[in-house]
C-alpha cells in the first residue's frame, strides 16, 4: 500500500519572466506580458507519500507549519528577480557594482541593507522586497526550487516528498516530481 496527503499554502508574490518567447501560431499574438513586472496569488500543494504509517499518519500535518511560516517570512509580497535578468542593475541600480548580497541556506539571496543606511527609509523598503535567485522564476523554476526546500527539510524526519502542485493562477499549473 502507498498513502498521499497533500497540504495546500497560498502567498502573493511578483517577478518577470525576462527570457518569455511565443510562437504565435499559438499564443495568437505575440504579446509578451510575462515580460513586464506582474503579480500573482500562487498556491503550492506539497504531497508527502509512504508506504507505512507513523501513529497511523504518513506524518502530522502539522509538520510542514515551517513550510508555511517559509513562505510567509521569505516570498509573501515579495518580488522575485533573476540575477541573470538583463533589467537587475535596473531594478536594484544601488547594487550595480557592489553586488552585497546575503545568501541563504535554501537557495536564494537578498540584499545586504547595510549599504543603504544613508538612503531614506523608501528606498530601504523597496530592497527588503527583493528575493534574488539565480534562474528565471517561471512556474516550473519556482515549482522545482520549492520542491527542493521541502525534500531537504522533510528528509530529517524521513518523509517523502512525491510532488508539489504550484498553481501561478487558479487555472495554470506546474507539477514537478521528486
Amino acid at each position: 500500500m502507498k498513502w498521499n496527503i497533500s497540504k495546500q499554502f497560498d502567498f502573493c508574490y511578483g517577478h518577470r519572466v525576462w527570457s518569455q518567447e511565443l510562437n504565435k501560431e499559438f499564443a495568437l499574438d505575440d504579446c509578451l506580458m510575462c515580460r513586464h513586472l506582474h503579480g500573482h496569488q500562487a498556491k503550492v500543494v506539497v504531497h508527502l507519500e509512504s508506504q507505512t504509517l507513523q501513529n497511523g499518519m504518513v506524518t502530522d500535518f502539522k509538520h510542514l507549519n515551517w513550510f508555511k511560516k517559509f513562505l510567509d517570512d521569505t516570498v509573501d509580497h515579495k518580488f522575485i528577480v533573476d540575477i541573470n535578468d538583463p533589467l537587475f542593475n535596473t531594478l536594484l541600480p544601488h547594487y550595480k557594482e557592489n553586488k552585497a548580497f546575503f545568501k541563504m541556506e535554501q537557495n536564494f539571496m537578498i540584499p545586504d541593507l547595510n549599504i543603504l543606511k544613508n538612503e531614506p527609509l523608501h528606498i530601504v523598503e523597496l530592497y527588503e522586497g527583493y528575493i534574488i535567485v539565480d534562474f528565471v522564476p517561471t512556474s516550473e523554476n519556482l515549482s522545482y526550487w520549492l520542491l527542493k526546500i521541502v525534500e531537504k527539510k522533510m528528509a530529517k524526519i524521513g518523509v517523502k516528498v512525491s510532488h508539489l502542485d504550484y498553481f501561478e493562477t487558479p487555472k495554470s499549473k506546474s507539477t514537478v516530481y521528486a
